[in-house]
C-alpha cells in the first residue's frame, strides 16, 4: 500500500492532508523520513511515526478504554464530555464507535472499534456475551436481594423477569453482578427491583477480557489477538 493510502486508512485526514503531512517531512518509516506519498510500504507489522509519535498500522481498530465518570458514549453528547475526547482524533476520523454504551456515571471497560461486524457481534442480544459489573449500593446487601437477582426480577416495561448469571456480595455495600443482556440501565433497574439502589457502577469484564489493572482511568490501549481471543471465550 502506498504511504498516502496508509495514512488515509489510519485516520490522519483527507488524502490531501495526508499528502501534506508527507511532503512536510513529518512522516518516518523505520526512523527515516519518507517524502514520497506514492512509496509502496508493506503493512505487515508496520509502525510509522508522525511528528515523532509512533503509530502501528491496523486494518481495523480494536480499542479498550477505561472510561471515567462524567463522559457520554456519543459523538454528540448532550450534557457531558464525549468519550471520544479521550482518544486521538484519528480514531473518530476512521469511524471508530462504541461497542455498546455505558451511562455517563458508569466507569470501567469500554470497547471501541471501526469493524462493523465486530461491533454487531458484541452488541447483538443473540450473542449473550457476559458482562461483569461491580455496583456500590446504598443499603446493606442480604441473601433476599441476591436470590432475587439470581432468580429474576421483573423490570418496568418487560414482559418476563430478568435474571443475573451470577450475583454475590464482595462486601456489605459492593455487589458483583454478571448479566448477558444490555437493556437500558439494566443493572441499576435490576438492583432497584431487588430492593436496593446503585450509588456507583463499574464494569470490570466483557466475555473473558478483564479491564487491565495497570490502565489508568481515562486511558486507552489497543487490543491484541490474545485480548480478542479472551473476548470470544467469555
Amino acid at each position: 500500500m502506498n504511504l498516502e493510502s496508509i495514512l488515509f486508512t489510519q485516520g490522519f485526514g483527507s488524502r490531501r492532508q495526508c499528502r501534506a503531512l508527507i511532503a512536510d517531512g513529518r512522516v518516518a518509516i523505520a526512523g527515516a523520513v519518507c517524502a514520497d506519498p506514492q512509496a509502496e510500504i508493506p503493512t505487515e507489522a508496520l509502525s510509522f511515526t508522525i511528528d515523532g509519535t509512533t503509530w502501528p498500522f491496523h486494518e481495523h481498530a480494536y480499542l479498550l478504554l477505561n472510561k471515567p465518570a462524567g463522559y457520554e458514549c456519543s459523538r454528540d453528547p448532550q450534557h457531558h464530555l464525549s468519550v471520544f475526547s479521550l482518544l486521538p482524533p484519528q480514531f473518530a476520523e476512521r469511524g471508530v464507535q462504541c461497542v455498546g454504551r455505558l451511562d455517563q456515571d458508569t466507569t470501567g471497560l469500554l470497547l471501541l472499534s471501526d469493524d462493523g461486524k465486530f461491533v454487531h457481534a458484541f452488541t447483538s442480544p443473540r450473542r449473550k456475551v457476559p458482562k461483569v459489573y461491580v455496583a456500590t449500593v446504598r443499603h446493606p446487601l442480604d441473601d433476599t436481594q441476591l436470590d432475587a437477582l439470581r432468580n429474576g426480577v421483573l423490570l418496568h416495561g418487560e414482559a418476563r423477569p430478568v435474571a443475573a448469571v451470577a450475583a454475590h456480595a464482595r462486601s456489605e455495600h459492593a455487589l458483583e453482578l454478571t448479566v448477558l443482556e444490555g437493556k437500558y440501565h439494566q443493572v441499576k433497574r435490576m438492583v432497584a427491583a431487588a430492593g436496593n439502589r446503585v450509588e456507583a457502577l463499574h464494569r470490570e469484564r466483557i466475555g473473558g477480557l478483564d479491564l487491565p489493572a495497570t490502565l489508568a482511568e481515562g486511558a486507552w490501549q489497543w487490543l491484541d489477538e490474545a485480548d480478542l481471543g479472551s473476548l470470544r471465550k467469555g
